[in-house]
């Protein structure tokens, strides 16, 4: 018995990324260095952009119109709007982390070969090589005193995920950091009407948003001044919402740039007219409908179709790239495809499948018959004419009818009959198309590929199908473009520019669509497609094009795409002008002559090659059924040689959603950070002592009474709130107090009983953050110590939102810091007052965090997050069940947070992809550390300090630094 040769190890798969090494991106500063920006760069800068209305009185404007023009949409509000330009505030960005999902990667991996191999070192060093890897790729700056020098420098590119209302933040892009006009394509996905669930999710452990449930009221402050600003007046405030964004965005566009913006069949109309006054008629390109996952409810007919409407910086210089889809072929339903041809010989369609053949038996071809004449109106008909001549063709002559011309000259009638590409029948004269010669059809506006299936998961209520944002993508922008989503959503946009080799920046307003959208960045795999400038690529398009691979220096870059699929575009043009066709004719004619008079004299007939049948008769003798059998052979082999010919040297068309992949490699996401606003806008007090409302005053007193006002009534009644119902802080005054910070004094009984008896009356200074934004670090620091200034024994800040460092900001010498979260109610106080009594203002706390050794390293536990309640003075933990994902920077160096370990505790795994492709790699104990509120052991950090940055499911951020 043979013994059997050992198999060849599996070599083990390659993780890859793209990187985009020619680009660069300003050097913006970090949350760490927030308090030594440059004074110039922290001050608010504003962006004016022209409406292109005319100035001048409401009435004027109106008497002014002409009747007679192109239709104008108008709405409530918007000539006011059109008397002077849009001005938009610009704050400046602060990255609040620096995500590199291949790093991630390799260090599981490296846990995984650790284990294999545990008798060997531990690698000492491997790590610090790893993340000195990761450090490099968002650097790039010439030394370390650039590091402060910000908008000074330029550093590599890294890709973008930014918190914030998208109209600040293109205007920042723009202005801060020089991207106007450097934009290739932007995707816009509006909401698509009035309707509180579909704009936001309040959550990211459910995407079911109920309109008019309290319950499912987002309380991110950037979210609910979103929906407050657009729906305030209803279809009016939505118009001005989506006008002022696309004038922002056409000014980030390239002039070679589009813009794509995603709407329901609610809007469709009034948004095509806002981007046709925005960017002008002239420069609309299609109005997109693709099939969703299933129809809106209606009373009377129901629309399964969403739009998609393209309009270009301008179209003159528009940039696109044309997308094929496979053309479908049915034996049921053929449509012109009605001739089978099978070894040279064609047959109907019916007859051939009357036989019981099938098509899926070898050398099957389907054809069509084609017209072989083109209208020649006006111009010379008849025999004398250029194209009117007398063909003939198997015994037969051939000429064009009426007005009408041949498609093609007399030397290249005669090529495409040795091609045997015409088809005699009657009185005309047919070409011949072969399905395979062109399986593809041009993509149009209507995609009715795009429903999926209902099954299919979603991790965001309003995401966004895959195969819609990709193929705007490809027809749009290049490998390398920059493209943006000012609507980030899941991260759809996202995740297909990475794929597709695209930088990309995306921007949300709600923290819970960027915890979604961050996660499943940081897991996605991705396949690796093949680079044309890497040897790999440059021998693949040798393979494909017939012709000796280039041999020049190749660098990886993702400017020159990818290797693409094409396919032949075979037109009786290509096979008229093609020589080689004759010299193979001429080569087989030389062998099938003989074979045909040879047969023809056994046989006694004189059949010409036409007439030579297919099959063979019973009576014929064996020399003769040899001769038809060699005849045949050679008559099949001539019409391959010659089909292969037609094929190399036609035109082709690349199949840019079709690029050929090495399947040896498996490829992440590139360097990533995630920023944010600049937290700002803090409540001053008037002479009177009164706290002033800026946003109030800018809306011109449309509020009965203004933000601080409700507060300080609401802080009066309902007191601030601690984990515990009978934990909880009952003033007993609450006055105003004319700080800078501090905008009233709050009095308590500390160590009361339950009825308010006995105890030590404290005085708290209460610091009232913005009413749509975040509070800082140096905010709380600066309120802490006015507090101490004045007297007061302890600090209570309320705020809707507080920024992950201030987390660990819990006390300023002998005055404590208590973090109050405000309730998602006050921001529309008037309008929900009777949505019931809750906590309206909740102490904010820290992680809890234990910090376990390990012989020569250590681990983090997350328990939960500490509450503090000063009515008892305890802290307490409420577990880590409300903790979506946290991460630690395992050096933290005080410059800027860089995700070194991640774990998710979430239901949703984000690497559930990459765990089926890389279980080879990477064992499953080390992918199940990933969902673990303990982390994996790591070396102590040469730095000295940690940093632990803890996530909840409603997208609030926690960070605490600890001294190792």
């Amino acid at each position: 018995m043979a013994t059997r040769k050992p198999k060849t190890p599996k070599a083990d798969l390659q993780v890859e990324t793209i990187k985009h090494d020619g680009d660069t991106r300003k050097n913006i500063p970090t949350a760490e260095f927030q308090s030594v920006v440059q004074r110039e760069h922290q001050q608010q800068v504003q962006v004016s952009y022209e409406r292109g209305a005319p100035a001048g009185p409401l009435q004027a404007e109106r008497n002014a119109r002409n009747r007679d023009l192109d239709p104008q949409l108008v709405w409530r509000g918007k000539d006011q709007q059109d008397w002077s330009d849009l001005v938009v505030n610009a704050p400046p960005l602060y990255i609040q982390e620096k995500v590199h999902p291949k790093v991630l990667i390799d260090d599981l991996k490296r846990q995984t070969d650790k284990a294999k191999a545990a008798t060997e070192p531990e690698q000492q060093g491997f790590t610090a090589d790893l993340f000195a890897d990761m450090a490099k790729d968002f650097n790039g700056l010439p030394d370390d005193d650039a590091k402060t020098e910000f908008y000074a420098h330029d550093q590599h590119w890294s890709n973008r995920m930014i918190l914030g209302d998208s109209l600040q933040v293109m205007a920042s892009l723009a202005e801060r950091e020089g991207l106007r006009g450097k934009v290739q394509c932007i995707y816009f996905d509006p909401p698509y009407g009035i309707k509180f669930n579909s704009n936001f999710q309040w959550s990211t452990t459910s995407r079911d948003v109920k309109d008019g449930n309290a319950d499912h009221i987002t309380r991110e402050p950037e979210m609910v001044k979103a929906f407050r600003d657009t729906w305030k007046d209803g279809i009016h405030s939505y118009l001005a919402y989506i006008r002022d964004r696309l004038t922002v965005a056409r000014d980030l566009l390239t002039d070679s740039g589009s813009v794509f913006v995603q709407i329901g069949e609610e809007n469709v109309h009034r948004v095509r007219m806002l981007l046709e006054e925005v960017f002008g008629d002239e420069n609309y390109v299609s109005e997109i409908a693709y099939h969703a996952t299933s129809g809106s409810t209606a009373e009377y007919l129901s629309n399964p179709k969403h739009y998609v409407l393209w309009f270009a910086r301008n179209s003159a210089s528009l940039k696109f790239r044309r997308l094929f889809v496979p053309r479908p072929f049915s034996s049921e339903d053929p449509g012109p495809w009605q001739i089978i041809e099978k070894n040279c010989y064609r047959s109907r369609l019916s007859e051939f499948l009357a036989s019981g053949e099938s098509l899926n038996s070898p050398n099957i071809r389907i054809a069509r018959l084609g017209d072989a004449t083109s209208q020649r109106q006006g111009r010379d008909a008849g025999d004398a004419s250029a194209m009117g001549f007398p063909f003939e063709y198997q015994g037969g002559i051939y000429r064009p009818s009426g007005t009408r011309g041949w498609s093609t000259t007399l030397p290249g009638f005669i090529r495409a009959a040795k091609a045997s590409r015409l088809h005699g029948g009657g009185k005309s004269l047919s070409l011949v198309r072969y399905f395979d010669e062109s399986p593809y059809s041009p993509l149009t506006s209507s995609w009715d590929d795009t429903g999926g299936t209902v099954g299919a998961e979603k991790v965001y209520v309003v995401q966004t199908n895959v195969k819609v944002i990709q193929r705007c993508f490809l027809m749009a922008s290049d490998p390398g473009d920059l493209v943006l989503d000012p609507t980030c959503g899941s991260g759809t946009s996202a995740f297909v520019a990475e794929q597709w080799g695209r930088r990309w920046i995306t921007i949300d307003t709600s923290r819970v669509a960027l915890a979604l959208a961050r996660a499943r960045i940081m897991g996605a795999r991705y396949p690796f497609y093949l680079l044309a400038d890497s040897k790999e690529g440059q021998a693949k398009e040798g393979e494909v094009t017939r012709t000796a691979p280039k041999s020049h220096a190749t660098h990886s870059n993702i400017r020159q795409g990818f290797v693409h699929e094409r396919v032949p575009h075979i037109t009786l043009k290509s096979i008229a002008n093609n020589a080689e066709i004759d010299v193979i004719y001429d080569k087989h004619q030389a062998q099938l002559e003989p074979l045909r008079e040879k047969l023809n004299t056994a046989l006694k007939m004189q059949w010409q090659e036409w007439e030579i049948p297919r099959e063979v008769d019973a009576k014929w003798s064996d020399a003769a059924k040899k001769l038809h059998a060699d005849w045949w052979k050679q008559r099949v082999a001539r019409q391959q040689e010659i089909d292969a010919s037609i094929a190399a040297k036609a035109d082709f068309e690349y199949l840019y959603d079709r690029p050929y992949e090495d399947k040896k490699k498996v490829r992440v996401a590139g360097p990533f950070t995630v920023e944010s606003l600049l937290p700002h806008r803090v409540l001053g007090v008037d002479e009177d002592d009164k706290l002033i409302d800026p946003v109030a005053q800018e809306q011109g007193g449309s509020y009965e009474r203004n933000f601080a006002q409700i507060i300080l009534d609401n802080l009066r009644t309902a007191g601030v709130q601690q984990a515990h119902k009978t934990d909880k802080i009952n003033f007993t005054s609450l006055t105003p107090w004319p700080g800078e910070y501090v905008c009233a004094e709050g009095r308590y009984m500390e160590g009361a009983d339950a009825e308010g008896n006995g105890g030590n009356e404290k005085r708290a200074g209460i610091f009232i953050g913005p009413e749509f934004g975040t509070v800082s670090r140096p905010d709380l620091v600066t309120a802490a110590r006015e507090a101490g200034d004045a007297g007061f024994d302890v600090l209570i800040a309320c705020a809707f939102n507080y920024d992950a460092h201030s987390s660990e900001f819990s006390k300023l010498g002998r005055i404590p810091v208590l973090k109050a979260r405000m309730n998602a109610d006050l921001h529309m106080a008037e309008d929900l007052k009777n949505t019931g009594k809750g906590n309206l203002f909740v102490i904010f706390g820290e992680p809890d965090i234990d910090i376990i050794p390990v012989g020569d390293q250590v681990q983090v536990k997350v328990n939960g997050v500490d509450v503090f309640h000063p009515n008892t003075g305890e802290v307490r933990s409420d577990g880590a069940d409300g903790i979506a994902c946290w991460f630690i920077d395992t050096d933290y160096n005080e410059e800027s947070f860089f995700v070194r370990h991640a774990y998710f505790l979430g239901a949703n795994d984000p690497y559930k992809s990459l765990k089926t492709t890389l279980k080879a790699e990477i064992n499953q104990e080390a992918w199940e550390s990933l969902n673990s509120d303990t982390s994996r052991a790591f070396d102590k950090p040469k730095s000295g300090r940690i940093a632990v940055k803890v996530i909840n499911h409603l997208g609030d951020e926690v960070m605490k630094v600890f001294k190792i």
